[in-house]
């Protein structure tokens, strides 16, 4: 198992590097995902889901420590959340850094998670910078919460499908989304 996961993070890796999509499972969903700071990748997701390109998508980061690289400030109030929460927790950023431009939303703003999913937390590690994390549907459809779900429509549009847990129908919850307002307070969305 172990052997097949290094696989599965290796292929992952090439196809995030040359700029290509992949399928791949999360803390919450399965997800389409591509190199956060590539705009062609980023646009070719909005294509492969056929979604308006001003509809903003959110990132995924390994770790707190490597989020603090790709956004001004984290504040102690959503360290508090982010440790106290019992579920993934997405924040909307007001200035993230260096994430390609047709990322942000109209105002500039990003969302970003930390996420504690085994194969989607090494990855992002093993990539050093944010992968794009939204659903695996098509703009409008339920978003599959499980590998089964993921129409083949989407399938057949990636570059690499991600084979660990594939068979796993463990409920997940959705995330919470928290927003980081100018004056450095956190408002909850959900």
């Amino acid at each position: 198992m172990e052997k097949d996961f290094e696989l599965d993070l290796s292929n992952a890796l090439d196809a995030l590097r040359s700029g290509g999509v992949i399928l791949y499972p999360t803390d919450t969903i399965w997800g389409l995902g591509c190199d956060a700071c590539n705009q062609e990748a980023v646009a070719k997701i909005y294509s492969i889901k056929k979604r308006e390109d001003s509809k903003s998508m959110l990132s995924l980061v390994g770790s707190r420590s490597m989020l603090a690289d790709w956004v001004s400030e984290i504040p102690e109030k959503l360290k508090r959340i982010m440790d106290e929460y019992d579920t993934p927790v997405t924040c909307i950023y007001p200035t993230p850094v260096n994430l390609a431009e047709n990322l942000l939303a109209d105002d500039g703003s990003a969302g970003l998670r930390v996420t504690g999913e085994d194969f989607s937390s090494r990855l992002c590690l093993a990539f050093g910078k944010p992968i794009v994390s939204t659903s695996a549907n098509i703009s409008g459809k339920a978003a599959p919460r499980f590998f089964d779900e993921v129409e083949n429509e989407i399938r057949d549009k990636v570059d690499y499908i991600v084979r660990y847990r594939q068979d796993d129908t463990t409920p997940r919850s959705a995330s919470r989304i928290v927003k980081i307002l100018p004056d450095n307070t956190v408002l909850t969305i959900r």
